[in-house]
């Protein structure tokens, strides 16, 4: 079962990863700017990066 988990997350698209963080940062964008929004893009970032993308 171990080796179905980690095929399961190799197959992960960016698009579908870390949407717990993905949501606030996008609203953020939409409603104050990207300027205004550096600590969600980076907390996003990070998540991104500890799913095993590189950004």
């Amino acid at each position: 079962m171990p080796d179905e988990k980690k095929s399961e997350e190799k197959k992960l698209k960016p698009c579908c990863a870390c949407p717990e963080t993905r949501k606030p940062r996008d609203e953020c964008i939409l409603l104050k700017g990207e300027e205004n929004c550096k600590e969600l893009i980076e907390a996003h970032k990070d998540c991104m990066r500890k799913a095993g993308f590189k950004v």
